[in-house]
């Protein structure tokens, strides 16, 4: 049974990650729809979508054409049904992890690029590139662990 406080937990929640994608310059609405498919679980039709969240059909398009090609939601079709339904990707979450190791490696690299042209008197520079680079390495190890570890979990 749902109660006024879940329904107050669900809607914040699908705020917060509305939040959370424009903050990873994502449009707050495909955040807000990824939140609302993984909340509620399941199939949800196009346009319950656009009535759920309270945003047009257009935006509901929009959203699910870039969560379709990040490989975060997957479209369904049903028997009898005009419409088509969304719901999260099987692996909706390693892809989120796979995007976020790739955006990483191509900070490490840039860091790395601008090391290597340093000159050998470029000391102060230097150091902290390097510690830079050991940041960005860092990130992209616990990443890696972090993919292999949901992959396993995804197994069995």
């Amino acid at each position: 049974m749902t109660t006024g406080n879940d329904k107050q937990v669900r809607t914040d929640f699908i705020e917060r990650m509305g939040l959370v994608a424009q903050a990873e310059n994502m449009p707050r609405s495909a955040g807000r729809l990824f939140a609302l498919l993984v909340y509620d679980g399941g199939a949800v039709a196009f346009g319950a979508l656009a009535e759920m969240l309270q945003i047009s059909r257009a935006s509901v398009s929009n959203s699910v054409r870039l969560l379709e090609e990040r490989g975060l939601v997957k479209r369904v079709t049903r028997p009898g049904e005009r419409q088509d339904f969304f719901e999260v990707a099987p692996n909706a979450f390693a892809a989120l992890l796979a995007a976020s190791a790739a955006r990483v490696a191509a900070a490490r690299t840039e860091v790395a690029k601008t090391l290597g042209e340093l000159p050998d008197e470029a000391q102060g520079p230097h150091e902290r590139l390097t510690e830079y680079l050991g940041f960005y390495e860092a990130i992209g190890e616990g990443l890696n662990i972090a993919i292999s570890r949901f992959g396993d979990r995804k197994k069995s």
